[in-house]
């Protein structure tokens, strides 16, 4: 019993953002998630004048969901992602009762029309880009994946023998095998080998270490310095964990930044007039049907 209540003491001793962070890590939520819900908290908490969210209830609540809408006018995703921050520290970090939170109402999102490229248009965009963001671009619309599915894989998720490859924690944290088409197949190898080339660099320089998904480091801790865990599309500088908080060097080389396949796409759109149709963010959703036309003179892949 008395181990117990040291531990709730300690537990609330600890600062609110730090239990919070403690609480997505427990659920197994993304980075990106954790960051997004931590600011929208500390946006809550700033917005009442630092008041204790314990000493705050659905009228606090209300009142700041309000004033995103209405004086920041924010799109109603976006307040329904402040929205859900909220209900997540009320409900799994206070551990407290939310009777009110039915009052509330959630922002409806209106329906939207996707726009879908057609298979010139794509072909047009990827043929004005070039080095990565052209193999990126190429990836998204022949195999289907998403900018960060994109730029989070790593070297041994790529399978030539089967011309697949397997995206590994993808959304809702569900693994999926997609396929990869045959004109991909030598700019993938030739990849691979740079990045191989980078990799030696970081190890003759005493760096080269990648970040392993869960306590997989702790079962194989030498895996964080082989080449196949590591990311496919690195970052030009070595980092160091952003979930680490203990300063620890930068010896690791993370992913390359999503911005820069979005950047170098937009730039091209423009450039075709094409930015009108939100052309940016639309390669993936033809992919399924219409790989093998990426390349006229490539013969189709075996998913074809």
């Amino acid at each position: 019993m008395a181990t117990s209540v040291s531990r709730e003491s300690g537990q609330s001793k600890r600062k609110l953002l730090d239990r919070v962070r403690d609480a997505i890590r427990f659920k197994h939520y993304s980075l990106r998630t954790e960051q997004a819900y931590v600011d929208w908290i500390k946006r809550f908490i700033l917005f009442h004048g630092k008041r204790h969210p314990e000493a705050m209830g659905a009228e606090e609540v209300r009142t700041f969901l309000s004033d995103l809408a209405a004086n920041q006018n924010v799109a109603a995703s976006t307040q329904n992602q402040a929205f859900s921050a909220l209900l997540f520290l009320y409900r799994d970090v206070l551990k407290q009762d939310l009777p009110w939170i039915d009052n509330i109402e959630r922002a409806k999102r209106p329906a939207k029309v996707p726009v879908v490229l057609t298979p010139e248009e794509v072909r047009a965009i990827i043929s004005k880009l070039h080095g990565t963001s052209r193999l990126m671009a190429q990836l998204l619309y022949g195999c289907g994946l998403r900018v960060m599915e994109c730029v989070r894989l790593r070297v041994k998720d790529i399978d030539f023998g089967y011309l697949q490859i397997t995206v590994r924690d993808a959304k809702g944290g569900r693994d999926r095998i997609t396929m990869l088409p045959v004109s991909l197949v030598e700019p993938l190898r030739r990849q691979i080998e740079k990045r191989r080339l980078i990799h030696e660099e970081d190890l003759a320089a005493g760096h080269g270490k990648v970040y392993l998904p869960g306590a997989f480091v702790k079962k194989n801790p030498g895996a964080a310095r082989e080449l196949g865990w590591q990311y496919l599309f690195a970052s030009r500088n070595r980092s160091s964990d952003p979930r680490d908080k203990s300063g620890s060097a930068k010896e690791s080389r993370h992913h390359i930044a999503e911005t820069l396949l979005q950047r170098a796409v937009k730039l091209r759109c423009a450039m075709l007039g094409l930015t009108s149709r939100r052309a940016a963010t639309r390669f993936a959703i033809l992919s399924r049907r219409i790989c093998s036309k990426m390349d006229t003179t490539s013969e189709p892949c075996r998913n074809c």
